[in-house]
């Protein structure tokens, strides 16, 4: 025991943490981030490399099942945590890596403050400091998970490393195997939708092809023959892009039908969870339109900030983590109220590398061209209609944008939400513009190799917390 301790605590010194953003958890995830760099812990990108799961943002019942899969994956020790607001990360973050320490706490039999239980009716539990404990089963059934009988899976389970439970509370079949983040598609009651999707390999399972499919051990479904745009019979799978996934918009689903890598068919999921969010980026603009006021060097720093973070998750996409970092770290600085003379420059330099990188745009160029005639008639506005090209037309119509904000910073006129855009376009909250951006995405992504479809996405980046319609308190809060 002793040796075990001595061992869990070297572990715990840098923990890996996979980070996990709900919808409406913008803000939180911005906290996580930045507390993480700051304490040099490393982001993982699969559950399989995981110490910590790190959940942003209140609790969204549609994600409790991909919640569950993610944690059934990660090894232990593991510790779990849920930070609702930004001010209690740092206290979580500690109280994870405790967990992740001790012996005791692994093996509690009680919950240890923090380890909540996701309760189906939302409530969230008062404690939060973090680690897996007593999990109450919620008497939710899943699609081909219900539970009948007295058996083991019908008990109330209490020791942390049973890994039977998710972070949900929900039960879990433990043959399906995944490296990934989970992408099952939830209801709002907690439940997975029958939708002509499925996972392979990291993507777990819940599919549904007609009657006559048949299912593999572990749940996962056969893939079923089918035409080409070459008329060549060949297997067709049917999987979901989301609504979990690295470097993803927070809930949002494409559900796409693949043979061999190339994306034959491609349709949007559930946009929203239904149910009032804080667009966090668009807070300025909703604040305008109410009559409140706002100056437009406010409203530039977070549209600046957005587009930073937008290039961050592309370039963290398209495979340079080194750069995306420096995207971070200037958005960070942006929303930390650095004055236009320290960001400028910089900003200027990280511009400057990725916009002349041949590399880049080697990787990136011909892929998901819009030109600003078909952006506009999709209702398109802001940059992705301006760039009027490809992912490499896009990234760069940002890097302009940028420092063109980061030079009105001092501004202080007051905000005209029609005269100024913002981050994803000209503000309606009838149609906010994220919508208009993900309705290009099926069309992008059909003929798309899987790799290039995940550039796509990131070069247009539409933010999920637009599509629910906010109010002014949230705004406010």
């Amino acid at each position: 025991m002793g040796l075990t301790a001595v061992l869990m605590r070297a572990a715990a010194a840098r923990p890996r943490v996979l980070l996990v953003t709900s919808p409406g958890g913008t803000a939180v995830r911005l906290a996580v981030e930045a507390e993480l760099r700051s304490r040099d812990w490393p982001l993982a990108p699969t559950p399989a490399g995981a110490d910590v799961m790190v959940v942003a943002g209140p609790d969204c019942p549609r994600l409790r099942s991909a919640l569950g899969r993610l944690w059934q994956d990660m090894p232990q020790p593991r510790a779990y945590v849920r930070a609702t607001t930004a001010d209690d990360v740092p206290a979580l973050l500690d109280a994870g890596r405790a967990c992740l320490s001790s012996p005791d706490r692994q093996r509690a039999e009680t919950r240890t403050p923090g380890c909540e239980d996701e309760d189906p009716s939302g409530r969230d539990d008062e404690h939060r400091e973090g680690c897996e404990g007593e999990h109450r089963e919620e008497g939710q059934a899943e699609s081909g998970h219900g539970r009948s009988g007295g058996g083991p899976r019908d008990q109330v389970h209490r020791e942390s490393g049973s890994g039977d439970l998710g972070p949900g509370g929900d039960h879990r079949s433990g043959g399906a195997d995944h490296e990934g983040h989970e992408d099952h598609e939830v209801s709002p009651g907690g439940e997975r939708r029958n939708t002509d999707a499925d996972h392979q390999g990291h993507q777990g399972h819940h599919g549904h092809h007609g009657s006559g499919d048949m299912e593999m051990p572990g749940g996962v479904p056969m893939a079923e023959p089918g035409e080409d745009r070459d008329g060549l019979t060949l297997d067709r799978l049917h999987l979901p892009l989301g609504p979990v996934l690295a470097d993803w918009p927070a809930g949002l689903v494409v559900r796409v039908v693949l043979q061999g890598d190339v994306i034959q068919q491609a349709d949007l999921g559930e946009l929203s969870a239904g149910r009032v969010t804080d667009p966090f980026w668009a807070r300025p603009w909703i604040l305008a339109s109410a009559g409140e006021p706002v100056a437009v060097g406010e409203a530039v720093r977070r549209r600046a900030a957005a587009r930073l973070d937008s290039l961050g998750r592309l370039l963290s996409v398209a495979g340079w983590p080194a750069e995306a970092v420096t995207a971070r770290r200037l958005r960070d600085d942006l929303l930390e109220e650095a004055p236009s003379s320290v960001v400028l420059s910089r900003a200027e330099r990280f511009a400057r590398r990725v916009g002349r990188s041949r590399t880049l745009y080697w990787l990136t160029r011909g892929i998901g061209p819009v030109s600003t005639a078909d952006a506009r008639a999709a209702g398109v506005s802001g940059p992705a209609a301006r760039a009027g090209g490809d992912v490499p037309a896009r990234y760069r119509q940002w890097l302009t944008e940028v420092l063109d904000d980061v030079r009105a910073l001092d501004s202080t006129a007051p905000l005209d939400p029609v005269a100024w855009e913002s981050p994803r376009g000209r503000w309606d909250a009838e149609r906010p513009p994220s919508a208009a951006l993900a309705g290009l995405l099926p069309g992008l992504l059909v003929g798309a190799e899987l790799g290039a479809a995940r550039l796509v996405v990131a070069s247009l980046d539409p933010d999920p917390d637009e599509l629910s319609a906010p109010s002014l308190e949230a705004a406010r809060g």
